[in-house]
C-alpha cells in the first residue's frame, strides 16, 4: 500500500516514508506505528491495542509508545505534541488526523501478479507447500469445520481471521483471535490489504504466504504484463 498525505507518501512495500520524493529516516517501529494509524483512520487506537500490535507478548515501559509517537512526529516535521497528523486522544490513545489517500490501486493493477488477478485468476495462500485457493467474496480462516480456509495448528482459533477478495484486491482482518493475526510481522488491529508475497501468521507458529497470482481462468495471461 501507498498512503499519500500532504507532501508525504508512506510506501509499505518499500518500507519508506517519502517527502516530495525524498526518503525521510524512520525506524522500523515508528514506521509500523504510522502504518497502523493510517490503516485505522479516522478511528482512534487505544494505547493498549497499539502496544499489543507493536510489542506482542513483550512488556514495555509506560513511555515506550510515547517515544515512538515523538519519533513519528519528528519525521513529519511536527512538534512533540502536535497539532499535526498524529492526534493525541487524552488518556486513551492516538489517531491519524487529516486527509490521506490510498495511492496504490493504479500501481497495484499494473503489476503482473495483480493483472493476472484482475483478468480472472484466483489468488491463494501457500501453507506447507500446499496451495489454498481463495474464491471471490469472504472466507473465514480457522480450525472449525465449514471455514473457507480450514487450518489446524498451535494457536489457531476456531474462527481466527477473515479474508475478503473483491475488485482485484484482497484484505484480511483478525476476528478477535486469542493469539492474533500478523501481517508482515505486525499484529493486525484493523483490516489490511494483502500484497503478493506477504507473510501472514496465525499466532506465532502457523504461517501462510499470500500470492496474488494463480492459474488464470481466461487466455489473457499474455496480455497481463
Amino acid at each position: 500500500m501507498r498512503y499519500a498525505f500532504g507532501r508525504f507518501v508512506l510506501d509499505t512495500g518499500t518500507r519508506q516514508l517519502l517527502a516530495e520524493g525524498q526518503e525521510v529516516a524512520l525506524g522500523p517501529k515508528p514506521f509500523e506505528l504510522l502504518e497502523l494509524l493510517l490503516q485505522s483512520r479516522p478511528h482512534v487506537l487505544s494505547r493498549t491495542r497499539l502496544k499489543a500490535a507493536l510489542w506482542p507478548d513483550t512488556h514495555v515501559g509506560p513511555t515506550s509508545l510515547h517515544v515512538l509517537v515523538s519519533q513519528v512526529r519528528a519525521a513529519l516535521g511536527e512538534g512533540p505534541e502536535g497539532p499535526g497528523y498524529v492526534r493525541t486522544v487524552h488518556r486513551f490513545g492516538y489517531a491519524f488526523s487529516g486527509d490521506a489517500v490510498d495511492d496504490s490501486p493504479a500501481g497495484f493493477a499494473t503489476t503482473p501478479a495483480t493483472a493476472l488477478l484482475v483478468s480472472g485468476s484466483k489468488p491463494r495462500f501457500v501453507h506447507d507447500g500446499q496451495d489454498i485457493w481463495l474464491n471471490p467474496g469472504e472466507s473465514v480462516i480457522g480450525r472449525e469445520e465449514g471455514c473457507g480456509v480450514r487450518l489446524e495448528g498451535p494457536g489457531v482459533s476456531r474462527h481466527h481471521a477473515r479474508v475478503v477478495v473483491q475488485g482485484g484486491q484482497a484484505t484480511i482482518e483478525d476476528l478477535g483471535s486469542k493469539n492474533g493475526t500478523f501481517l508482515r510481522g505486525v499484529r493486525l488491529i484493523a483490516p489490511a490489504v494483502l500484497q503478493s508475497g506477504d507473510e501472514v501468521a496465525l499466532g506465532h507458529r502457523v504461517k501462510l504466504t499470500y500470492e496474488a497470482e494463480g492459474e488464470p481462468d481466461t487466455e489473457t495471461e499474455a496480455d497481463a504484463g
